[in-house]
This record gives structure tokens, sequence and C-alpha cells, in this order.
């Protein structure tokens, strides 16, 4: 029997879902043994570490750290509680270098192995082009959940080392716990994660459209970085709440009493609706492209 013939076959019900269960195992796997994968992590858990040195050598120096006006809103208050430098790790990581990790690996998900030829075997399995899509995407999130959580535990270290811990103060005036700030952190690289699953969509997208994974990857973030300064535009201002990153920093609500979730639930709202559409894009290329590599 050949292997189409074989591929062919009717596979019974609980083999398939096994095989889909390990085809999910198998990517997310696959994602976090690469080099590339942990050089990204490594480059992440290292800017909080930058950060917080930084903001250490000028208070040391009778500076105020952020006096300026300059730099993300909590990074005045990183010398009196070094909990703070997590929000603004994850203030100064997520325009760019988090985003662009992410990109990175949503765009080499599918041209990745279709430029290596691996993507015609992966097909041959039972599973289905849905079922490996859903794979490349839930890989993609886990890794999105991972580098915000590296970044956050990055930046609670460091804090914890350069600076004391104690009763957090929030931005609205409010002292809580330093258990309640530790849930707040939780909360907010959460919030973070769940803000970059539109640019995830966007990458699998942009990854079924050619065969290329550095061309995926190079389109992804290109997009990125054209969407963040169309951003910036004033005169752009009736077209800036539907684009992705508009609402990215709402995260700093969470830091409110009682937290403000206007913003917020906009944002998560604005992600769902990119993933539902990209993903939906996605879904239609490549269940309908002819697989040649």
């Amino acid at each position: 029997m050949s292997r189409a013939e074989a591929a062919a076959v009717p596979v019974p019900r609980a083999p398939r879902r096994a095989w889909a269960l390990s085809l999910f195992r198998s990517e997310i796997v696959t994602v976090f043994r690469r080099w590339r994968t942990l050089a990204l992590l490594a480059v992440l858990a290292a800017v909080p570490v930058l950060v917080g040195i930084a903001v250490k050598l000028e208070t040391r120096g009778g500076g105020q750290a952020g006096h300026d006006g300059g730099g993300p809103a909590f990074i005045s208050q990183v010398t009196n509680n070094g909990l703070f430098l997590v929000f603004t790790a994850l203030a100064a990581t997520l325009p760019f270098f988090l985003p662009m990790a992410i990109g990175v690996i949503a765009g080499d998900s599918v041209a990745g192995e279709a430029g290596s030829g691996t993507l015609r075997y992966l097909l041959v399995a039972p599973a289905g082009r849905t079922r490996l899509l859903l794979a490349k995407f839930t890989a993609s999130v886990a890794f999105c959940v991972a580098a915000t959580l590296v970044v956050a535990v990055s930046a609670l270290a460091v804090g914890a080392v350069l600076f004391p811990i104690g009763d957090v103060t929030l931005i609205s005036g409010t002292t809580v716990s330093l258990g309640e700030g530790l849930l707040r952190a939780l909360c907010i690289a959460g919030a973070v994660a769940l803000s970059l699953t539109g640019i995830v969509a966007l990458g699998l997208f942009i990854s079924t459209l050619t065969n290329s994974g550095i061309a995926a990857m190079a389109g992804t973030v290109g997009l990125l970085i054209t969407v963040q300064i169309l951003d910036q535009f004033p005169q752009l201002h009736a077209v800036q709440p539907y684009l992705f990153p508009h609402y990215w920093l709402s995260f700093a609500d969470l830091l409110r009493d009682p937290v403000y979730w206007d913003q917020l639930l906009r944002n998560f709202g604005l992600q769902a609706l990119y993933v539902a559409v990209f993903g939906s894009a996605a879904w239609a290329r490549f269940t309908s492209r002819d697989i040649t590599a």
C-alpha cells in the first residue's frame, strides 16, 4: 500500500485524538527546544537587569528616576519598591521587544516548516491541517505567555536584589499588601500576554502566505513596526483604536483602586477580533493551499 493510500485509510477516533494531543505537545516542545527561542528568552530576561541597573546607578548619583517625565510612568517608584520594576520592565519591553520576539516565533511557525521541507510530512499524519494549524497557534501562544513571565520574573528578582520590597502604593494612592501587589503583578503579566495574541494571529497568517521563514518573520516584524508608527500620528486618531497595539499599555489600570476596566476590556476585545479575523484567514489559506514543501 502506498503512502497516499495509507493516509486515506480511516483512522479510529481514539487514536486520532491521541495523535492530535501528541501533536500539540510536540509543537510546544519543538518551539522551546530551538536555540533561537532560548536566545530570545535570554534577551528578554536581560532587559529588566539593564533597566534595574540603570535606575540604581541614576539614583545612586543623587538623581530621581523618571523625574524628567521620560520612561514608563512607574519608573519613579522603582527605588521605593522593587516590585515596580516588574511593571516598568513590561512597559519597556511591550512596545517592541516582546512583540518582536513573538512575531519571530509566529511568523516562522508554518513557513519555517515549509522552507525546511517538513510540512508535507506533518500533513501525512491523521490529525489534519486544522489541528496542525491550531497546534502552531497554541505553541506560539505558549511562547507568548512564557516570554511575558520571563520578563516579569527577571524583573522581580532584580528588583528584590537592588531595591526594597514591601507594601505597594498604587498609582491611585491606595496602599496594598505585598501579597496583593504580587497578585496584581501576575494579573498584569496575564493581561500583557493576552494583549499579544493579536500579533500571534497576524504572524500565523503571514506564515501561511510564503514558504520562506525569513520572509514571514521579516513581514511580521515589519508590519509591527509600521503599525506602531501609525499609532503615533494624531492625524490618524480615527483609525488608531482599531490598531492592535493601541491599548497595550492599558494594563496600568490594574494598578488603580478600583481597577479601571474600560481600556482593558477594549484591548481584550480588539485582540479577540484580530485572532478571529486573521486566525480564520490563516485557516482558509492553509487548508486550501497546495503544499509542495
